[in-house]
């Protein structure tokens, strides 16, 4: 008996048909996997399709499950997909929420994202998520910014670059007339939608925010440095120290807030510092290691009279003066 046509790529047509067109809501029945078959150029016969759902099913290693719905309308469909349906609208989320990513990367970022679901479920991806006052960046170049440096971690080498500023014409210029700045880079984090390298330089550990590098080039052969200070160095703890992620010297400030701002000094330090109630049951002490700087200021006068910078007395008199001259502003 001649071998039909395709059989040799059977299988894994088969699989693709029940991972894209299928899903608890949208089952094939036997003749319709055979026509789907056939419309890719494989001619089955029912039994054999039988036989390949059960083969798959049974492979040891096979990460996902085929499962037979009964009844009208039943049919087989593919559970266990690589990612639930919510795990993929929140990345999709964060894909839209990423000012960093262009919007023309966004939507080919999302239409790969979608490729991991029954096409059904990828009509519920096409959906924009609101990001009040988000702008989307018009450079992709820094995708390939964020490889290069992810290439001279993973590799312990060090990276150059320019690194550059917004002019009052909108285009970025390179700080101290192009000067290439030479740095061993530890590890990238992402804060409030940018990217950040943490790197050692100048004999300590800084912070640069990687949309504004430019010409980042990974130099072989060098060593990176740093590695006794970043091995003593808490990333969580540095970023919730930073506000706006502008340096400034580093305090122990004592805040005290209107207990109804508990939750927002968790959001903001973490479950570490301790919240001490006051006497009068309206306010709690915390105190907390930050980067004091006017952007610090800025946060804490956001709460009006409900937070109040109750020490050491040298930030809390920085803060006065910064209200003070706010305050011959707007006079």
């Amino acid at each position: 008996m001649p071998r039909k046509e395709g059989q040799k790529r059977k299988l894994l047509v088969l699989l693709q048909i029940l991972a894209r067109e299928t899903d608890e809501r949208h089952p094939l029945s036997v003749p319709q996997i055979v026509e789907k078959l056939k419309e890719k150029g494989i001619e089955a016969e029912r039994k054999s399709v039988y036989d390949d759902l059960n083969t798959l099913n049974e492979m040891p290693d096979f990460p996902y499950e085929i499962m037979q719905k009964r009844g009208r309308g039943g049919g087989y469909y593919m559970t266990d997909a690589p990612f639930e349906l919510a795990e993929l609208k929140l990345l999709v989320d964060a894909v839209y929420a990423s000012k960093f990513i262009t919007a023309r990367k966004s939507k080919v970022l999302i239409d790969k994202l979608g490729q991991f679901t029954s096409c059904y479920r990828q009509e519920e991806l096409n959906r924009k998520v609101l990001v009040s006052g988000r702008l989307k960046s018009t450079d992709e170049k820094i995708l390939y910014t964020v490889d290069a440096l992810h290439a001279a971690i993973t590799a312990g080498e060090q990276v150059q670059f320019k690194y550059c500023d917004w002019n009052l014409q909108k285009k970025m210029t390179p700080r101290h007339d192009g000067q290439l700045y030479r740095i061993s880079p530890w590890v990238l984090v992402w804060e409030n939608a940018n990217y950040y390298l943490i790197a050692y330089t100048e004999g300590r550990l800084k912070h640069y925010r990687v949309d504004k590098m430019q010409a980042v080039h990974q130099l072989p052969g060098t060593t990176r440095e740093g590695a006794g200070e970043y091995a003593n160095f808490d990333v969580n703890a540095y970023m919730q120290q930073m506000f706006g992620m502008f340096n400034g010297p580093l305090k122990k400030v004592t805040l005290q807030c209107e207990n109804r701002f508990a939750g927002a000094m968790i959001d903001r330090f973490g479950t570490g510092p301790t919240l001490v109630p006051c006497d009068d049951g309206e306010h709690f002490t915390m105190m907390a290691e930050v980067q004091v700087s006017p952007q610090f200021f800025g946060w804490v006068a956001g709460f009006g009279t409900g937070v109040v910078v109750a020490g050491p007395p040298e930030v809390r008199a920085e803060m006065k003066k910064t209200l003070d001259r706010l305050q011959d502003l707007y006079r």
